[in-house]
């Protein structure tokens, strides 16, 4: 494993400590030699002091995910984010459930994430705590937030009848609402 950790191995120890009750870490490299750390924290709250230790090396926020995860039949979302530093990958995942069901913004820490969060916001119906700037990105103010927890087959993804498929499934759901 030490092959594995390269670069600032106090900051990937610091983050280690934020998983200590419950989360996960896992390190591994591929074929090409690239680096790549995994920490599942404990709970979103420390989202906050992992961005933070990010900042302090010079970290970039390349990118944040959001999907749906089921654990025993409960619907729960995860939100990975993604950073870089010294070209190496570190990947911060936060579950949300009941008993978290908000992340924390990070834009005081990285500026680039307004954009992510608010894409969550609006697409996922994740709530992002504290986030500066809540306007929509992309849908019409009349449409509900969230419509990508809902399921999407791969199929219809694929065969590139998403766009009109999509919209029109989205919008015959909003008429039934009112």
């Amino acid at each position: 494993m030490q092959d594995t950790i390269q670069g600032d191995a106090r900051i990937l120890k610091s983050l280690e400590v934020l998983c200590h009750n419950g989360g996960t870490v896992r390190h591994s490299a591929d074929t090409f030699g690239n680096n790549f750390h995994w920490f599942k924290l404990d709970n979103p709250r420390l989202l906050v002091n992992a961005a933070e230790a990010l900042r302090g090396v010079r970290a970039r926020l390349c990118m944040i995910s959001a999907y749906n995860s089921r654990q025993l039949g409960d619907p729960m979302q995860e939100v990975c984010y993604h950073f870089e530093f010294g070209g190496t990958v570190v990947n911060l995942t936060v579950t949300l459930n009941g008993e978290w069901p908000s992340v924390p913004s990070i834009t005081t820490q990285f500026t680039n994430a307004d954009w992510h969060e608010r894409e969550m916001m609006e697409l996922y119906g994740i709530k992002v705590a504290n986030q500066p700037n809540p306007r929509r990105l992309f849908l019409d103010e009349e449409m509900d937030t969230g419509l990508l927890k809902d399921f999407v087959p791969l199929s219809v993804m694929m065969n590139g009848a998403s766009s009109s498929d999509l919209w029109e499934r989205i919008l015959s759901d909003k008429g039934k609402k009112s």
